[in-house]
Parts: C-alpha cells; sequence; structure tokens
C-alpha cells in the first residue's frame, strides 16, 4: 500500500527521502497553506482546536503558517465555537476552493469520502485520513489519483489511533524485512474481552457495559464482528509486506459467540482471549515450488478470537488501549502501544500527517508512491498455519479417549495436550493442538462434530503467541 520511505503517506516519486532542504522551500515563509477540515466529530473537533490553539507552533514547524480556511459539517445548527464563515455544509464546494492546499478528512465511511477525497488529489492537493473503511478496499484507486497529480496521501491515523505504527513501518523498516504483525487495533472488543476476563461476566452484560460507558456504539457490529479491525489488518498488511491486501482478503470472526465459560477455560491454561489481527507471511501453496525452488511465498491476514498466553506482551494490554508487534528479521520483535482510538489520541496523529504533508508543500517535496511490488499472493485461511483448543463434550465411558484422538490423527493432526474433567455421565476433553493448517483442523472439528461418543463441542478457539 505504501512504499518504504520517509513518511507514512501515498503519493509519487519525487526528491529522495531523508529530509527537506530549506535552501530549495517552493513556499514563502509568510505564504499560508489553506488547510480544510472535513467533519467536525470527536476526532475533527479536535483536529481543528489543536490546529487553532498551536498555530504559532505549527508555523515554526512548517515554516510557513497553517490556515484554517474551513470546516464542512453536516448541519450549521449546532454551535462548534468557530466563527459562522468557517462553516459550511457545501463540502464539495470547499475541497474546490483555491485558497485550501490541504484536506483532512474525518468523516468515515466509503461515500462522500471517496469522492471528496479523489475531488482534492485530483485537483494536486494532498490528502489527511484517518479512513481506514476507504482505504482497506480504495488504496490503489487513491494511489492512481496522487500519482497523476502530484499529491500526497496520509493516514496514520487510519490504524491505530494515537499509535505510531504506519510511519515506522515504512521508514523505521525500511532496511529490513517485516515477517509478521500481529496486534490488538480495537479498543471496543479490547474492553469486553479484558472486563470479561477480569469480572467473570459473560459477553451481553459486558457489551451493555462497553455502551453505557461509551466504548461500544448503539450498534456494535463494525467492532465486534470483526470488520473495524479487518480493514486495518489490511492496511498493515499491504505496508508490511508491499502487496495490495483489501479487508476481502481478509478471513475475519468476531467476539459475539466468546463465553465466560471460554476465559474460565483460557485462565486454566494460563492464557486470556484477545480479538488479534494477525498478518504475515506463510510457505507457498500445497503443490507450488517451495521458496528454495524459486517459488513464491504467500500472505496470510485474518482476524479473529484467540487464546493468549499471558507470557506475551499482548496479554497485558487491557482496557480499549491498543497494541502491535511487529517482528522483523534484524530489528526482532517491536511492540507500539498506546490509545488506539478517542477524539485528542486520533487528532494526534492526523495533525502529525499533516505538519508532514504541510512540510513537503512549504519545500516542494514529495512522498514516494504506492509499493506493491511483491505482488505476493493471498494465502487462503485453510492453508493457513495454526493451533487450536477444543473443548468437547464427551461420554465418559472406556475408549472415547483414544477414539478422540484416532480422529485427529487420521486428519494428520498432532495433540499437544489433554485435559479431563468430570466423571459419571459426561465429561470435558480440553484438547490443544500443535501447529497444523487450518483445513486439517476445521475437518477434524467436523468430524468430531459426527462421533457418538462427543455429546457437544462447547467452543473452539485458535491459540496464538506460542514459542512453537
Amino acid at each position: 500500500m505504501n512504499s518504504v520511505s520517509r513518511s507514512d503517506s501515498i503519493g509519487g516519486g519525487g526528491r529522495a527521502a531523508g529530509g527537506p532542504n530549506p535552501a530549495q522551500n517552493t513556499w514563502g515563509r509568510d505564504q499560508p497553506i489553506g488547510v480544510a477540515v472535513l467533519g467536525m466529530g470527536n476526532v475533527g473537533t479536535e483536529v481543528v482546536r489543536i490546529l487553532r490553539e498551536h498555530s504559532d507552533d505549527m508555523r515554526s514547524r512548517v515554516g510557513a503558517p497553517l490556515v484554517l480556511r474551513g470546516v464542512a459539517v453536516r448541519n450549521l445548527d449546532t454551535d462548534r465555537g468557530l466563527p459562522a464563515h468557517l462553516l459550511t455544509t457545501d463540502a464539495d464546494a470547499l475541497v474546490a476552493r483555491d485558497d485550501v492546499d490541504l484536506v483532512v478528512e474525518v468523516i468515515g465511511g466509503i461515500d462522500p469520502p471517496r469522492r471528496l477525497i479523489l475531488a482534492a488529489l485530483n485537483a494536486g492537493k494532498s490528502v489527511v485520513t484517518a479512513n481506514k473503511a476507504l482505504l482497506a478496499d480504495y488504496t490503489g484507486e487513491l494511489a492512481a489519483a496522487a500519482e497523476r497529480n502530484r499529491a500526497d496521501l496520509y493516514f496514520e491515523a487510519a490504524v491505530a489511533g494515537a499509535i505510531p505504527v504506519v510511519r515506522p513501518l515504512i521508514q523505521s523498516l525500511a532496511g529490513d524485512r517485516v515477517n509478521r504483525v500481529v496486534g490488538i487495533v480495537n479498543g471496543t472488543t479490547n474492553f469486553i474481552l479484558s472486563a470479561m476476563d477480569e469480572t467473570g461476566a459473560d459477553y451481553s452484560d459486558t457489551l451493555a457495559e462497553a455502551t453505557r460507558l461509551g466504548y461500544a456504539e448503539a450498534d456494535p457490529t463494525a467492532d465486534v464482528e470483526g470488520y473495524d479491525a479487518a480493514a486495518k489488518a489490511a492496511i498493515l498488511a499491504s505496508l508490511a509486506f508491499h502487496t495490495r491486501v483489501t479487508a476481502a482478503d481478509v478471513y475475519r470472526e468476531g467476539i459475539s459467540k466468546i463465553s465466560s465459560e471460554d476465559l474460565e477455560t483460557a485462565s486454566a491454561l494460563n492464557c486470556t482471549v484477545k480479538l488479534l489481527a494477525i498478518c504475515e507471511r506463510v510457505p507457498a501453496g500445497p503443490g507450488e515450488p517451495s521458496l528454495a525452488e524459486g517459488g513464491k511465498e504467500r500472505v496470510s491476514v485474518r482476524v479473529y478470537p484467540a487464546l493468549v498466553p499471558r507470557k506475551h506482551p499482548l496479554a497485558a494490554v487491557s482496557g480499549a488501549f491498543n497494541a502491535v508487534v511487529v517482528e522483523a528479521e534484524n530489528a526482532g520483535r517491536l511492540m507500539f502501544y498506546g490509545q488506539g482510538a478517542g477524539g485528542a489520541p486520533t487528532a494526534s496523529a492526523v495533525l502529525g500527517d499533516l505538519v508532514m504533508a504541510a512540510r513537503n508543500k512549504f519545500y516542494g517535496g514529495r512522498a514516494p508512491g504506492e509499493s506493491v511490488y511483491a505482488e505476493l499472493p493471498i494465502a487462503p485461511i485453510g492453508d493457513t498455519p495454526t493451533r487450536y483448543h477444543v473443548n468437547l463434550q464427551v461420554a465418559d465411558r472406556p475408549g472415547v479417549l483414544a477414539a478422540v484422538a484416532g480422529e485427529f490423527a487420521k486428519h494428520g493432526v498432532s495433540i499437544s495436550t489433554v485435559r479431563q474433567e468430570g466423571h459419571g455421565t459426561g465429561a470435558r476433553l480440553v484438547v490443544v493442538t500443535h501447529h497444523a493448517v487450518e483445513s486439517a483442523l476445521a475437518d477434524t472439528v467436523a468430524a468430531l462434530g459426527e462421533m457418538e461418543s462427543v455429546t457437544s463441542i462447547t467452543s473452539v478457539l485458535r491459540l496464538e503467541g506460542t514459542e512453537e
């Protein structure tokens, strides 16, 4: 999605990375750089506030004054604490104004942001956005528009709020090879799962509490069913592996089926449950040449709830916080942690991008273009290696354990541990596997469900973050 560069943006070629040369600036020091803000929700309000309150600092950092030309809102009836001449309901006209040089889009959703961003880019105006849903599906189109018109597209705030993870992926690790990115990138689901783990409450009660406290939307579907995390995973994978990945390429499961019993079982294993976004390189597919034989590795991108050992750094990320762990060939494991949402934290990332875009205007610099040179194929979930934790209710009689173990062996799945609980009319088996491809694990679970001695399959969770 991005090229390895000195900035987290999509644009054209331009001057070499390494910072602008003050002697080559093309913008007068007293010539204002006009900024339009589209949207004035929680994030937009904070962007406007910081931009106005710290205008002197912004001028010093950029080299020229940043001037707010206008803010597009849905209606003009609400008192927003701004002079009336700065507010408009006509976002298209605001974007088209000759005195607007940079556009900040914090509306969210696909349309009208897609139309407005394209209009800005086609007019040669650089754009800063926090719109992960749009970027996850339309990066190619936006990148092409930026390239044609020598404009930049910045989006640090689209992935993890205030956490600077986009820029390190394409700047600090520019000379390294990223092999894996795994993270907690949705604060709502992390708050719910953390609360379930700490209190023992069930999912529905915890979701209601999250809604009451403002951590969950009235319609929480995008969060709890993993759509938000999937969009962010697509962006992270595109950056890390120089391959265009869309939300449709991401395997997705949400947390709505996680029960308090799942958290109890996790605790017995010295684990917790987290909704993870996982992006990693995996081997070539079945029947294809291996890497040693000139074959091509693939990219696996997935979002699902998983057991995470307590000793793993992501297990300690609680509440509405986010964290992303990047594993690179030479740098090793790096962890980025902080507030992944909220008006002021997200606005901080937006303003950082705005300063970068404004500096490019002032110095005549450009950000590199979209980097998809690797063109790695996307691995289907069935080919992805993982581990399973399977919770079974079984008849308590001789031979059942052997029959269950035999079903795993039949599908080529090796068992790591088995624990039996209960006696009498029924018992519970808890099986943890070694790594196997997802399709083999799924086939095993399906076969177990057909066994006469298996009363029910209580839960199936993947296990991530182990050293195996």
